[in-house]
């Protein structure tokens, strides 16, 4: 099986309580590439300038990700975003956004990205998101991402582009946004209506809730002493999640559970250090081992009411 993300690679620069990063490599599709990487074939889509190094290149390579679809505008620089942290990680300040040459990114997909099982749409301006869909007939699976900006400047944008997906991953705030719903059971339910499979509502340092037409699943964030940069977060769980479905002979309710668990064990690795840092060196046993404490601290007996109550 083969997974196409279509998204920004971009040159993060950041300011946590816990240190800084001066210029370090970003963007939604190399979080979710990286993340993804660990399960099945990745082919990236984006673009990049001319200031886009070998050593950043090399992150890809170590994960055997097609860049065969990033285009590189020579004479162009790379999408660029400064941002700070306060003690609330939950919350990021922008400093400083340069598009530069993401401003005019038109994705151009090769057939072996047009015929890949599984498409990621990261966030992008929807009408491309839709754009990419269509080219991507055979998709067995498309998952995709939107932010508050676009809900609020072209909102029926957006909502046509959720129309022709299976599944979106957004997080409490956007939901709210979209659906206008102060509860997110509510919301979800109002997005599932339009035609997906699947809601799944990123809430951070509380984790994601899966929504499905058959019910919900909540799984809670890894218990983590020190967060060093949240930055790319969502994109590395979007990137575990489906990831994991893509390496699946079938989707269920069972095996979307499980990739819930896989999207928050790989976000919780992505937080440990800044920008890819912690995931370029990630190991299988550390995914395994992580991946049975979360099952660990979310089990519990199933003891009768009446038993319970008497005890």
């Amino acid at each position: 099986m083969s997974l196409t993300v279509v998204g920004s690679v971009a040159f993060d620069a950041l300011e946590t309580p816990f240190g800084s990063r001066d210029k370090i490599l970003g963007g939604a599709g190399t979080h979710f590439g990286l993340s993804a990487s660990f399960f099945t074939d990745v082919n990236a889509v984006g673009v990049v300038g001319g200031d886009f190094g070998d050593d950043e290149w090399a992150v890809f390579q170590r994960h055997h990700i097609n860049t065969d679809d990033i285009e590189v505008v020579s004479d162009g620089k790379t999408f660029f975003w400064r941002g700070k942290y306060e003690y609330d990680m939950n919350v990021a300040h922008t400093l400083d956004t340069q598009l530069n040459v993401f401003e005019t990114f038109d994705p151009k997909l090769s057939e072996n990205s047009k015929n890949a099982d599984f498409l990621f749409l990261a966030n992008i301006l929807p009408m491309l998101q839709k754009q990419v869909r269509e080219q991507c007939e055979n998709a067995k699976f498309v998952a995709m991402d939107t932010m508050n900006f676009w809900i609020s400047s072209m909102k029926d944008a957006v909502i046509e582009t959720i129309k022709v997906v299976d599944c979106i991953i957004i997080n409490d705030a956007e939901a709210r946004q979209l659906t206008e719903e102060p509860s997110i059971y509510t919301a979800a339910r109002k997005i599932l209506d339009l035609g997906l499979k699947a809601v799944v509502i990123k809430r951070g340092e509380y984790g994601a809730t899966l929504f499905t037409n058959d019910g919900y699943f909540v799984v809670p964030a890894y218990p983590l002493e020190s967060v060093f940069d949240p930055t790319g977060a969502g994109d590395t769980f979007a990137g575990g999640f489906m990831g994991y479905i893509s390496a699946q002979n079938e989707i269920n309710d069972a095996v979307l559970r499980r990739a819930m668990v896989y999207g928050s064990v790989m976000a919780s690795f992505n937080v440990e250090k800044f920008g890819t840092e912690r995931v370029d060196a990630l190991t299988y046993p550390e995914i395994n081992e992580r991946f049975k404490t979360f099952k660990t601290i979310t089990e519990f007996d199933d003891i009768p009411f009446e038993k319970a109550v008497s005890a």
